[in-house]
C-alpha cells in the first residue's frame, strides 16, 4: 500500500498532525474502527510518514545550526576587526546618519589561572550519575544489588 492508497481516515491522520494536541491524537486514532490488519498497515504507513517528517526535520535543524554557528562566527570576526581597526586608529567612536559605533569595556570576567590553588569552598557540588551503560554490561556477568534487566516489548515496522 502506497501512501496514496492510504484510505481517507488514515490521510486525515496525518493532516492533523501539526494541528492537534496529542490527547485529541490518541482520541482520533482510537476512534478508527477497522479490521485489525487494515487498521495495522494504515498505522504502519502513517508511522513511517511521521519517520521521515522527524529526519527531514532533524537535517533541517542540523543545517540551520550550522548556519547560524558560521554567521555568529562571522559577527565575531568582523566585531574583532573593527575593535582592532579602532584601537589602532585611536578612535573611540564613530558617528554617521545610521550607526553610532564605539569601543566599550566589557564587564569584568573571571579568568582561571591556577584551578587547583582554588579553595574547595567556590566547587559547587553534584550528585554523582549513574553509568547505566557500565551497569548493563556487568548486569550480563553477574548480580548487581539495587539493579535488574528488564526485557520490554514495542512495535517494529519494516
Amino acid at each position: 500500500m502506497k501512501l496514496y492508497d492510504l484510505s481517507e481516515k488514515y490521510r486525515a491522520l496525518l493532516d492533523m498532525e501539526e494541528d492537534i494536541d496529542p490527547t485529541v491524537f490518541h482520541d482520533t486514532l482510537d476512534s478508527l474502527e477497522d479490521a485489525i490488519e487494515n487498521k495495522a498497515e494504515g498505522y504502519a504507513i502513517v508511522i513511517r510518514q511521521f519517520k521521515t517528517d522527524v529526519k527531514t526535520l532533524k537535517d533541517e535543524e542540523n543545517r540551520l545550526e550550522k548556519r547560524r554557528q558560521a554567521i555568529e562566527t562571522k559577527i565575531g570576526i568582523m566585531q574583532e576587526s573593527l575593535y582592532e581597526a579602532m584601537k589602532n586608529t585611536g578612535i573611540d567612536k564613530i558617528k554617521s546618519p545610521r550607526f553610532t559605533v564605539w569601543v566599550q569595556k566589557n564587564p569584568m570576567a573571571v579568568s582561571i589561572t591556577n584551578e587547583t590553588l582554588i579553595p574547595e569552598e567556590y566547587y559547587i557540588p553534584q550528585l554523582p550519575k549513574l553509568d547505566k551503560k557500565q551497569l548493563k554490561e556487568d548486569m550480563k556477568h553477574g548480580e548487581i544489588p539495587g539493579v535488574e534487566l528488564v526485557q520490554s516489548e514495542g512495535v517494529r515496522i519494516r
